[in-house]
């Protein structure tokens, strides 16, 4: 593997400098930097971070191979400047066993374009009724530390309980779709005006801000980390910033499409825009960007949830719900997080790439761009701008609610490793 001399990138956003990588780690950081023989990347004008870590992506393998592989999950991921993501548990068979965790891990080593850390199971099938084996699935090759039942809520509340003193044992967390079942049955949008005037059944805030109260107190209860998936309401934060107040061990996460996208656009009756959790109103998205700014939200996780087009190019009713976000997820960051000069890119990085990886216990990822620190680096031109255009995607899937719509910045480079898995702003 060759020297690659990265010049006059803005480091975080900051001052330009040279980066200098040599194999898998960056050798040296400074201005004036030269290597005899080292591939040269004039960045000026470019902002380089640390490889963005996805604590939330559905690759949909095994099972659901016609909606994405771990294959065109983590080009995705790389094309979209990520270096690591964790796979959720919703896969066909569920992945709830040490034997399914080892093949999606297995499958994404693999493929080699960013580092796959699968999410086990919390309990059998997703089901609910009974825990799945936390411990076989952290002692595997795969050392699960993140369980979910994603996609369901770990509705039964000694259940979650149970878990979240299992994975004590071990420093893991158990990351909860918060839903309370009984209140979104029927449920198609968020519950509101539009509902109402749309006569779509409605999924209130209450569902999810119900739960998180009450997993919050088990955390606390039992000493245990909880982190909470897509976050989307106003109320949702002030849980949270609550929580966070007594030094309880909670974490949360928001998609990128909450901090952008409201209810307004059901109007359309577009499928693309069904979701769980759903699009929220415009004054959950700016509570949203308030919180992730300062830091009662810890990341940014894309919820990346592919779908066949025929799940989507159908009536409302009867379509799949979720979005896919990888390849797009920093340009929205970008437009809604620093364009509005809520945050700088130095917090950009704290919340894709450093605080997911520690919540993950993602070892190697989330470090900072120092020498002697692994080579995972993403290099964004944040002067670019462009129309979405779904039918580039690396994804299998085009299920994207940003089509024609113009978002700024663009991923020139990333590297995995010191090893560049996209070039130019096309996969290496």
């Amino acid at each position: 593997m060759s020297k690659i001399l990265i010049r006059g990138a803005k480091v975080l956003g900051g001052e330009s400098q040279d980066v200098l990588v040599d194999g898998e780690t960056i050798e040296a950081v400074g201005t004036g930097l030269s290597a005899e023989g080292a591939e040269v990347i004039e960045a000026e004008g470019r902002i380089l971070l640390p490889g963005l870590v996805d604590l939330h992506t559905h690759l949909r393998e095994p099972g659901r191979e016609d909606s994405e592989t771990v294959l065109t999950g983590t080009r995705a991921a790389a094309v979209g400047g990520f270096t690591a993501v964790h796979a959720m548990a919703n896969t066909f068979p569920v992945a709830d066993t040490a034997g399914v965790v080892e093949q999606v891990w297995r499958l994404g080593r693999a493929s080699g374009y960013c580092d796959v850390q699968p999410i086990g199971a919390v309990t059998v099938g997703l089901e609910g009724k009974q825990l799945a084996e936390l411990g076989a699935m952290h002692d595997s090759a795969a050392g699960v530390k993140v369980f979910s039942d994603d996609g369901k809520c770990v509705h039964d509340a000694v259940i979650m309980r149970r878990a979240l003193e299992y994975v004590k044992a071990f420093d893991g967390v158990v990351a909860q779709h918060a839903q309370e079942p009984r209140l979104t049955e029927g449920a198609q949008m968020n519950e509101g005006v539009v509902s109402s005037e749309l006569g779509l059944g409605g999924w209130p805030a209450v569902a999810e801000e119900s739960i998180i109260a009450r997993d919050v107190l088990l955390a606390a209860h039992v000493g245990s980390r909880v982190h909470i998936c897509h976050l989307s309401t106003a109320g949702s934060v002030e849980i949270v910033r609550w929580a966070k107040s007594k030094g309880w061990n909670v974490t949360a996460e928001v998609t990128p499409h909450h901090l952008l996208l409201t209810d307004e656009l059901v109007r359309t009756y577009n499928p693309v825009y069904k979701v769980n959790p759903p699009l929220r109103t415009e004054t959950d998205v700016m509570a949203l960007r308030e919180a992730l700014a300062d830091g009662t939200i810890d990341c940014v996780a894309t919820d990346h949830a592919p779908h066949p087009h025929e799940d989507k190019d159908c009536e409302w009713a009867a379509a799949a719900m979720g979005m896919v976000g990888l390849e797009t997820a920093l340009s929205v960051v970008q437009q809604t997080m620093v364009d509005t000069g809520l945050v700088d890119w130095a917090v950009v990085a704290d919340r894709m790439s450093f605080r997911p990886a520690a919540i993950g216990r993602l070892a190697g990822h989330g470090r900072p761009i120092a020498a002697g620190e692994p080579a995972n680096l993403t290099l964004l031109d944040p002067a670019y701008r462009g129309e979405v255009d779904p039918a580039g995607f690396a994804s299998r899937s085009r299920n994207t609610p940003y089509e024609g719509r113009e978002l700024p910045g663009r991923v020139t480079h990333t590297f995995l490793r010191g090893r560049a898995t996209v070039v130019d702003g096309k996969l290496a």
